[in-house]
């Protein structure tokens, strides 16, 4: 089911819903209440209540939430219910970490496929996977995959979205210290970790 009209920050804050909520299950907590719910995500309770209703009536009043009817309302939302098979391109020292971080998990994704352009590491593995040669990217819409993460330079970024975009992926995580331009069909994720820590100090 696809969704209208929906705030792109409700949609943002729901995997973090979703990661409380295991949380609470792996509790045996069988119900909670937005109040109670607020204090795990960090989000005032009238604003959980109204990212909740624009997809229906989820929770019963005096008794809250059942948790794990809501875990699997939001990965329906998400599209998360099937394994979301997904591309990492850039097999460097933060992309090698990413393909082998077990978070990807919670939320039932599996990088299913990697790519580097360096020829010591072109069929090598890192887990499971081996790494393919770039021009393979053209075959992720064979694979079934429509997600990607981008782990490349920034110099080579924009060329490596467009044969993203070229192969049928619909998102893109973007690590990559620049911005990228693509159709407005490509959802993309840019987190620049250098620039968000360059906030920090401001605080201290």
């Amino acid at each position: 089911m696809r969704y209208s009209k929906i705030p792109s920050e409700t949609i943002r804050r729901l995997p973090g819903y979703l990661r409380a909520l295991i949380f609470l299950d792996e509790k045996s907590r069988e119900y909670v209440s937005s109040k109670v719910f607020s204090e795990y995500v960090h989000v005032k309770s009238p604003q959980i209540r109204k990212d909740f209703s624009y997809f229906g009536a989820f929770g019963t009043k005096g008794v809250g939430y059942k948790v794990t009817t809501l875990i699997e309302q939001i990965r329906g939302i998400l599209k998360l219910k099937e394994v979301q098979k997904a591309a990492l391109i850039g097999a460097g020292k933060l992309g090698t970490a990413i393909s082998l971080y077990d978070g990807f998990k919670t939320y039932g994704f599996e990088i299913a496929a990697i790519f580097d352009i360096s020829n010591d590491k072109i069929g090598t593995r890192i887990g499971e996977i081996v790494v393919e040669d770039p021009w393979k990217i053209a075959t992720l819409c064979e694979r079934n995959i429509r997600v990607a993460i981008l782990a490349v330079p920034a110099e080579s970024a924009q060329e490596t979205a467009d044969k993203l975009v070229g192969a049928g992926i619909n998102g893109i995580l973007n690590l990559s210290p620049c911005y990228l331009a693509v159709p407005k069909r490509v959802k993309v994720i840019t987190i620049d970790i250098a620039m968000e820590l360059g906030v920090l100090p401001y605080y201290s």
